[in-house]
């Protein structure tokens, strides 16, 4: 009789799971098991909307899993030295996982590793996280790509794997001890927002509607924040309940039977997809940039402290509408539309000239969808010191990013409640004097603070000697 453990992670799901398939292949008896951190309270790289979500997939994963005859088993502390133990307890022979990419995932599996082995414990790893792991997608000279078009290009051209089908049954060893399925109290938090359904039934939900409609119009709607234009399964893929394979798939499928315009969109979502792979191998391969600039020559480039401005930032009153909006719908829901995360994040850096590791610490507090590789590198990319082809001095305008896609200030007036009344072309350009009795008027001249971003960057790339 072979008894295994599948320790899920990332993977929080029972379809196309690499791990979970094998192991239900190959062995008599599955000890499913999910290993709880225990932080409290503050931690660097989470908050309180993501920890909720995950509560929610953990409950949705164990009916789950009860329905095929298994159980979830909840433990907390070390993963290395709970899998141990629990391998000990049942008298499992392996331990079954999925890969993840980040530091902290990859130093734990070399801890676990290193424990299974003086056990006498086998391990069994696959791929799943990404849909190519990064060292798959390699240049000519068998190194890792530094720009987004070039490692794409490579990409498209790899063959990739079919998913797996869904878990039917398994059996589980009774009688094991376990934690409950956790609440925010677990880490000593409270909730913060109205965060979406979380399970795997519910990011189904979510791929179903956006291939119905929205991802044949995403090239002209993806920009527009007031709009439903993009799939929302961002937090999906970050936990796992849906596979990055299942939705690649789906959209190939999408794509089959279309016109040539509404294949563009497939397209251009699929791009997406690749934009997150290409995340993870940055980090992969330059773990260095949780710390640094990916772009050395910029290390030296003179960022401002400013504790007021940054409080200003995060609440949502700098009097930058825009900005303001995006602001404060992540506030209210854990969320931020991906061109207002472009745009927020270019407003802290390069008008408040405030360090990009800020606005990466205070998104991470705050999103849903969390994801330190896709995080850190658009922070990096927005800032100017990221894995990017164009120069530093691609600087947006809050203003003109208003009138280009959210020209009738719908996404403004839904998130600032005070400029409801407000005629939204005095969103476009900078006001003569309050927009609104009880809102603020702008905290910078942006104008004048992208020439200050300009010269420092120039005077970082090319300094004076």
């Amino acid at each position: 009789m072979k008894r295994v453990l599948h320790w899920f992670r990332r993977d929080l799901r029972i379809t196309d799971n690499s791990a979970l398939h094998h192991a239900c292949s190959e062995a008599d008896e599955i000890i499913p098991v999910y290993i709880l951190s225990t932080w409290k309270r503050n931690h660097r790289w989470t908050g309180p909307n993501r920890q909720e979500f995950l509560c929610g997939c953990l409950e949705s994963l164990a009916k789950n899993l009860e329905h095929l005859g298994g159980r979830l088993i909840l433990r907390s502390g070390s993963p290395a030295k709970e899998l141990m133990k629990l391998a000990e307890e049942t008298g499992a022979q392996s331990v079954y996982f999925n890969e993840n990419y980040c530091p902290y995932d990859v130093e734990i599996e070399r801890q676990l590793r290193q424990a299974a082995n003086g056990a006498g414990i086998q391990i069994r790893t696959f791929r799943d996280t990404m849909i190519l792991a990064p060292n798959e997608v390699l240049n000519q000279s068998g190194k890792p790509f530094r720009v987004f078009t070039s490692y794409a290009r490579a990409w498209h051209q790899h063959e990739k794997a079919d998913p797996l089908p869904k878990v039917r049954k398994m059996k589980t060893l009774g009688q094991i001890r376990s934690e409950p399925i956790p609440s925010l109290d677990h880490w000593g938090l409270n909730p913060e927002a109205k965060i979406l359904e979380p399970g795997e039934k519910a990011a189904r939900n979510r791929l179903k509607t956006f291939l119905k409609e929205a991802i044949f119009e995403y090239p002209g709607q993806r920009n527009q924040p007031s709009l439903c234009g993009t799939s929302r399964l961002s937090q999906d893929l970050r936990f796992g309940t849906i596979s990055p394979r299942e939705v690649y798939v789906a959209c190939q499928k999408a794509a089959m039977n279309c016109t040539a315009a509404e294949r563009r969109g497939v397209n251009a979502f699929v791009n997406e997809i690749v934009w997150r792979e290409f995340y993870f191998q940055i980090l992969w391969h330059f773990p260095n940039v949780l710390n640094e600039d990916f772009k050395q020559q910029f290390s030296s480039v003179r960022w401002d402290y400013d504790p007021g401005k940054l409080r200003r930032w995060c609440e949502g009153t700098t009097g930058f509408p825009i900005v303001d909006a995006g602001m404060r719908e992540l506030n209210a829901t854990g969320f931020m539309h991906n061109r207002a995360r472009m745009i927020v994040a270019m407003f802290l850096t390069k008008d408040l000239h405030i360090h990009w590791q800020e606005g990466e610490k205070y998104f991470m507090q705050k999103l849903v969808d969390g994801d330190i590789p896709a995080n850190n590198g658009g922070w990096q990319w927005s800032a100017g010191t990221g894995a990017d082809a164009a120069p530093y001095f691609r600087i947006q305008n809050p203003w003109t990013q208003t009138e280009t896609y959210d020209p009738q200030g719908d996404y403004i007036k839904r998130w600032i409640p005070e400029l409801k009344d407000v005629n939204p072309s005095r969103f476009t350009r900078p006001p003569t004097g309050r927009l609104a009795p009880d809102y603020p008027l702008p905290m910078v001249e942006h104008a004048r603070e992208r020439e200050i971003t300009l010269e420092r960057f120039r005077s970082a790339h090319s300094p004076h000697i």
